[in-house]
């Protein structure tokens, strides 16, 4: 059997007031994060601002319907793709197929690699918009539709313009802090 750890207990206020200064609860929502698994993303853009990219695991559709498909994506401020993608008003989110590791650690500032010289892993081109889509298994070329900062992060909401998709290869995974691969059930 599992260990199983508790969870802090919410203290008595306004809710805004403690989450920011809770360490413990932090700790325990980053902890019980790295249990849901995800696929990994490099989400890019190119434009007047410039080139840039980002690792993310933070990535799902919105909706099918409507005057276009919708995908959200969140990017930490801090992130140098955070402020060209908002000021390019597009980019192309690639999901990475499970031997394309090493593109999520150029893209997550694991190899010393800056701007230009990330793209340098891995091949790409441009639908749409322009943002560099990655050969991989899936690629979504978006416009930027709204974006809010929530904490720490973008959340962007993109119309999707244009797609591609392989029927080869799997997803890459991450989870439990490290980089996992899809097996059917």
């Amino acid at each position: 059997s599992a260990a199983r750890k508790t969870l802090s207990t919410p203290r008595p206020g306004a809710l805004g007031a403690w989450i920011m200064h809770d360490t413990q609860l932090r700790t325990d929502f980053i902890h019980a994060m790295s249990r849901a698994a995800a696929t990994v993303s490099v989400v890019t853009t190119d434009g007047p601002a410039g080139r840039a990219g980002v690792t993310v695991s933070a990535m799902t559709s919105v909706s099918a319907d409507g005057e276009a498909p919708t995908m959200l994506v969140c990017i930490n401020k801090g992130a140098s793709a955070a402020e060209p993608i908002l000021a390019n008003a597009c980019f192309a989110v690639s999901v990475l197929q499970s031997e394309q590791s090493d593109v999520a650690d150029v893209f997550a500032g694991r190899t010393g690699a800056t701007g230009d010289d990330r793209f340098a892993t891995g091949t790409w081109t441009t639908m749409v918009t322009g943002a560099p889509v990655l050969d991989g298994l899936a690629g979504f070329d978006c416009e930027v539709q709204s974006a809010e900062l929530v904490g720490t992060h973008h959340v962007i909401i993109g119309a999707v313009r244009a797609v591609r998709v392989s029927d080869d290869g799997a997803p890459l995974i991450y989870g439990m802090r490290s980089y996992l691969r899809a097996e059917k059930a």
